[in-house]
């Protein structure tokens, strides 16, 4: 690949933060850092993020920033709004898909209508929980505003929640004010990351034990990823399809990732989208960085490129195919 930018660009790889993904940030700030300047970039600056960035940033005045935070406040357009107004090109979704995406209620509202399977829901207070159930048995119920699968909990009648469930269970419930509840689908996780405006593959997600929740995420071991996934060649292009029209229809920037179940006794029409996550993870473990690699872009090319959309440069090679 041919070079995109200007290896005296100042850049800031903006991460950490203080949300409940900080950890995942971190690795995904130095990731980016480090390979950008391998590939020969001179200014790069990290930040942790705190309740200075702005002055920060003022200090640095840099020429991009490449956005590394997961959760509140870097995915849900508070630091998006906060460098709109700074007048700092910075990567990934801008103010208003990220307050959308973030919301999974606010998600389904955009999508559904337009012809995106995604399950049934309803946001519910967690207290009403240890009245009675939302819904049959079995049931997910997740924050409504949080990524990488933190605090999700999957309710069955052989489960020790209780019935209903206990207020003294550990669960969401006793952390977050309102959940989104939505029935379980029975099936297989896949997932499908899109670069630019091009869906690039379908990766099963396979958990040694449990369902794909943070810790199977980003602990090493606990997940087998199957890339590209197994499936029949129809239901990866119905899976590849709708990421591609919910990156579209959110108006999301750089990379993205959707996140499907797979009810295999239904073929294409047991096929559900769950969430978009408009700042996936750059860990080593990432999937965004696996599909990339699948398609032939390294690490590195996948970061030059997220930061090329960013300041509207054009590619001067080929797209790898």
């Amino acid at each position: 690949m041919g070079e995109l930018l200007d290896r005296n660009l100042n850049i800031v790889v903006l991460m950490g933060g203080w949300s409940s993904e900080r950890s995942v940030s971190l690795t995904s700030g130095e990731g980016v850092a480090n390979a950008l300047k391998e590939r020969g970039f001179t200014n790069v600056t990290t930040v942790d993020m705190d309740r200075n960035v702005a002055q920060v940033l003022a200090g640095i005045r840099p020429d991009v920033v490449f956005n590394a935070l997961h959760g509140t406040p870097g995915e849900d357009g508070t630091i998006q709004g906060l460098l709109d107004l700074m007048q700092i090109p910075y990567t990934h979704s801008g103010l208003e898909t990220s307050v959308i995406a973030i919301d999974k209620e606010l998600t389904k509202m955009v999508l559904v209508p337009h012809g995106i399977r995604m399950p049934k829901g309803k946001v519910v207070e967690s207290r009403s929980l240890y009245e009675h159930d939302p819904m049959a048995r079995p049931y997910v119920v997740k924050p409504v505003n949080e990524g990488s699968s933190v605090g999700v909990a999957i309710v069955t009648d052989e489960g020790n929640y209780g019935y209903p469930i206990s207020s003294k269970a550990e669960g969401p419930w006793l952390h977050f004010d309102r959940l989104l509840a939505e029935p379980f689908i029975r099936g297989r996780e896949l997932t499908v990351a899109v670069l630019g405006d091009e869906a690039m593959c379908v990766t099963e997600l396979k958990p040694k034990s449990g369902f794909y929740d943070f810790d199977a995420k980003y602990t090493d071991g606990l997940t087998e990823h199957v890339c590209p996934a197994d499936v029949p060649a129809n239901v990866a292009k119905e899976m590849m399809d709708m990421a591609l029209a919910a990156h579209r229809l959110l108006g999301c920037k750089g990379a993205s990732r959707s996140d499907f179940r797979w009810d295999d006794n239904q073929g294409e029409a047991g096929v559900y989208l769950l969430e978009v996550n408009t700042q996936p993870g750059m860990t080593p473990l990432s999937l965004v960085p696996e599909q990339a690699k699948y398609r032939g872009i390294s690490y590195g090319e996948l970061v030059e490129r997220i930061i090329a959309e960013a300041l509207g440069a054009r590619a001067r090679e080929d797209v790898a195919t």
